[in-house]
């Protein structure tokens, strides 16, 4: 089964995170947003830096949440 935004990668984003991102124009809760591959891969950068950016001061996501976003992105960005 592919890997869907709604389904599987909103979830992911807390409240906080998405409100925080949200001022410097990150729309981490849109699909049309993320799923341009232009913003989708800066928001991975940000997961998987050393040390990761966000979400600011952690909780930092786990490999398997970060393979899960990766998956996503290369299953096409479904919806």
């Amino acid at each position: 089964m592919a890997v869907s935004f709604a389904r599987d990668i909103l979830p992911l984003f807390r409240a906080i995170d998405i409100a925080h991102m949200k001022g410097p124009g990150v729309l981490l809760d849109s699909y049309a947003y993320m799923s341009d591959p232009a913003n989708a891969q800066p928001v991975l950068d940000s997961l998987t830096g050393a040390p990761p950016h966000m979400p600011p001061g952690g909780p930092y996501w786990s490999q398997s949440q970060i393979e899960l976003f990766e998956k996503w992105m290369s299953d096409g960005y479904q919806p």
